[in-house]
């Protein structure tokens, strides 16, 4: 008996050792500052991380313990955002402006520390106070733990695509002047590629993105989507792709040769360099659903491209061009967000929660407000009425003097009311364009309004888009969690049809979903991490003017799920 107990102490033991070992500490500095580069025929001052853009990469594996401190440089206030991390009780360093903390002033400094947990895939860090992160963001690549695989053969080499846009401007005064004139932003010059807007652009012969391949090796793309406010089709000329991982949750191997990818999201996919020897082209151009719409949403209707050279390939030699997708090509799009599901029983797979605690009905999408005050409102019609953002008829508006995670841990009442409504307070044709008739469907009022739910309660939601302003595909970001995507489709959703389409076996799992243009999507999640999660549009043109809320779940029942103090660096506001 004395023996079997000191088997089973000594086998117990290696358990803990092998997991000690297999996590680390990884701790990192990042200075944001002012960096001149060279872009369009322009030499233009940009913040970055680093002096780096994009930033640097995050290499990290699964149960890694990351600190990182972040110096403010820079002449902006800023914060970092670990985009898809699930932060599971370090909502402290989650990022979001007055959601989770105030600003970090120039001069100032604040470390962010945290853990990922349960997470294997690309995700991504970017600012999260206005338009910077166009330029100050970067990859994080996070690896299984030491001695555990891939749920699919190790690829020969891994590489990151960022894909992001480029203005021949100051982001912050592309921001602040749209804000002045209550209408969308313009439009940016250039979409970029690892940072490089690529040969078809003025002045960009030589600022191509390329990477030499061997004839025969499969490479794992780390595809993210770092563009501010574009959805975006992603080619390689006469070669298939098969995506095996999207937002850090494996999937289900899918062949394409398209990959379709929203601001927010990650796609990972094998590329096998199975072609002739030579050159071949990689393209990335806006999926603008909104454009066919009766407002018409202006979109950047630019391409920019890479290459991918086989080794052995002649310098002469023209690459070949993929046939890019029309930039309305719904159908495509649509096939490519529903057709992804989730690789059961892989690693740190998650099954869907079958009772749901608390059914939202939220409608999303744009309005009108009443044209505050310094804001001239003289390009939106009708005039004296600014654009806005709304979901189920209320306009978010940020804290100005505590963040909300303050707020909710020190009870500091009149920062934010608990009433967002679970349902339209109002019920219309959700998708009908002649709905822009009814003026008093365009206003919603402004509020600091959230919804706080119970410890370990499961919620699901259903996204509506609506035809207001303008018809459009919405990319929705849910801080703090994954949340499976039980179905999507086109219309006003219709619960006595819709629901029998869920997929309650193998849906992916996302951190950012795409809401089909005048359409809808059904998302479900357990709300088992305390403190205070923002839920936005990941177009920073529409969570700028309020197409936002956010969630508050409230502690569970032991120290281990109830959330810890604040740490004593701490931006104030």
């Amino acid at each position: 008996m004395g023996r079997l107990v000191f088997l089973f102490a000594s086998s117990l033991l290696l358990m803990v050792a092998a997991t000690t070992v297999s996590a680390a500490i990884l701790e990192h500095s990042f200075y944001v500052k002012n960096l001149t580069v060279t872009r369009l025929c322009n030499r233009q001052v940009i913040t970055a991380v680093n002096d780096s853009f994009p930033g640097p990469s995050l290499h990290v594996r699964e149960g890694d313990k990351l600190i990182i401190h972040v110096f403010n440089m820079s002449p902006y206030k800023i914060t970092i955002h670990w985009h898809g991390v699930s932060q599971l009780m370090s909502a402290w360093s989650d990022g979001p402006e007055m959601i989770t903390q105030c600003a970090i002033r120039p001069g100032n400094n604040y470390t962010y520390n945290y853990r990922i947990t349960k997470q294997e895939g690309t995700l991504f860090w970017h600012a999260h106070s206005s338009f910077l992160r166009a330029t100050v963001h970067g990859a994080i690549i996070i690896h299984p733990r030491a001695r555990h695989s891939y749920p699919f053969p190790k690829p020969y080499r891994e590489v990151p695509i960022l894909l992001g846009e480029w203005w021949n401007a100051n982001v912050v005064d592309v921001e602040n002047q749209a804000l002045a004139l209550g209408i969308g932003p313009n439009i940016s010059n250039a979409y970029t590629i690892n940072g490089w807007p690529g040969d078809l652009y003025p002045c960009s012969q030589n600022q191509m993105y390329k990477h030499r391949v061997e004839q025969g090796k499969t490479y794992l793309l780390r595809i993210i989507n770092a563009a501010v406010n574009s959805h975006l089709f992603y080619k390689i000329a006469n070669h298939n792709m098969t995506v095996v991982a999207v937002d850090a949750r494996y999937t289900n191997p899918y062949v394409t040769d398209i990959v379709v990818i929203s601001p927010g999201q990650t796609v990972d996919v094998l590329l096998t360099a199975d072609q002739p020897v030579g050159s071949y082209y990689m393209t990335a151009n806006n999926y603008a659903s909104g454009s066919g719409t009766a407002v018409g949403v202006p979109f950047n209707p630019t391409t920019t491209r890479g290459v991918i050279i086989y080794q052995g390939a002649r310098s002469s030699t023209t690459p070949l061009m993929p046939v890019v997708p029309a930039f309305n090509d719904t159908p495509t799009a649509h096939k490519f967000f529903t057709e992804l599901t989730s690789l059961v029983g892989g690693p740190h797979w998650v099954p869907v929660p079958l009772n749901v605690d608390h059914k939202m009905f939220v409608t999303i999408g744009m309005g009108l407000d009443v044209c505050p005050p310094n804001v001239s409102c003289q390009d939106r019609p009708p005039v004296g009425a600014a654009l806005s953002g709304n979901m189920n008829n209320v306009s978010f508006v940020l804290p100005t003097m505590l963040s909300l995670l303050q707020a909710f841990f020190f009870n500091v009442g009149g920062v934010y009311t608990t009433d967002f409504p679970a349902n339209p307070p109002v019920q219309f044709n959700f998708t009908n364009p002649s709905i822009n008739a009814d003026l008093p469907l365009l206003f919603a009022p402004k509020r600091t309004s959230i919804t706080k739910v119970k410890f370990n309660s499961t919620v699901e939601m259903v996204l509506q888009n609506t035809a207001l302003i303008g018809a459009e595909n919405h990319p929705m970001h849910l801080h703090g969690f994954d949340f499976h995507v039980l179905a999507q489709g086109f219309g006003n959703f219709n619960p006595a049809t819709d629901t029998l389409k869920y997929n309650l076996f193998n849906p992916q799992m996302r951190n950012t979903v795409s809401v089909p243009v005048a359409g809808w999507a059904v998302i479900r999640f357990v709300a088992n991490n305390p403190g205070t999660w923002f839920m936005h549009c990941h177009f920073d043109g529409h969570n700028s003017v309020g197409l936002s809320t956010a969630f508050i779940v409230e502690n569970g029942p032991t120290p281990e799920t109830t959330l810890p103090s604040p740490p004593p660096d701490l931006p104030e506001c």
